[in-house]
């Protein structure tokens, strides 16, 4: 969690939700060629062993504040079985007690009360459902998720944690990405890991599809 830092800018919302306060942020660590997994799904890669002198650190306390501020995750499937396999490997479940959202229509185990499956229209999921109800939402994988999040115009800022390593090739950040989306760099931090995490409002997006239908994630 040493990439993940703190912004707040304005941006432009989404014309139709319910909760003026809200912020959808979309987040992922990927490698500096762009990928957040290898084709198989392996992140084997995300432990570097890169130190940078000059890099910032966050205590114990700053992370345990920084997440304390987000109020719910939403993901794909696959995001989803990945945590899943962590934790059955003794590496705990990164997402507290905060309520997840698994963008899927597949019958995934459901391991602990605060999870939800949802397959529908996404952009009335997030502007219906999530911004009345929460202030912070986080969009933490995978690259068809967040594509499908920036194509419909839901997003108001982009955290793209980059990873000191070059894996050639796998899952890309953003799948099925097809129009350009507009960013401001809000932010820039360099970590003693070698991480860099940039912070992009999302500016404006061409005109987005009508409709998005989570049914093959």
């Amino acid at each position: 969690m040493g990439g993940l830092t703190a912004c707040a800018y304005p941006v432009q919302k989404p014309k139709i939700m319910g909760n003026t306060d809200s912020r959808v942020t979309i987040h992922m660590a990927a490698s500096l060629d762009g990928f957040i997994a290898r084709k198989d799904g392996r992140v084997d890669w995300l432990e570097t062993s890169d130190q940078f002198a000059g890099g910032d650190t966050m205590s114990p306390e700053l992370v345990e504040a920084f997440l304390k501020s987000i109020d719910c995750y939403v993901m794909g499937s696959r995001t989803y079985e990945t945590a899943l396999s962590f934790e059955a490997k003794g590496f705990g479940w990164p997402y507290g007690n905060k309520p997840i959202f698994v963008l899927t229509s597949r019958k995934l185990p459901r391991t602990r009360d605060t999870v939800e499956f949802y397959s529908g229209d996404l952009a009335h999921f997030v502007n219906g459902r999530l911004r009345p109800a929460f202030r912070s939402i986080w969009f933490v994988g995978g690259g068809v998720v967040s594509g499908e999040c920036l194509r419909l115009g839901l997003a108001d800022e982009v955290r793209y944690s980059i990873l000191p390593i070059l894996i050639g090739d796998g899952i890309p950040f953003f799948e099925k990405l097809d129009r350009d989306v507009v960013l401001h760099l809000a932010e820039v931090k360099g970590y003693k890991s070698g991480t860099v995490a940039l912070c992009y409002e999302v500016r404006t997006c061409a005109q987005p599809a009508p409709t998005a239908v989570v049914t093959h994630l």
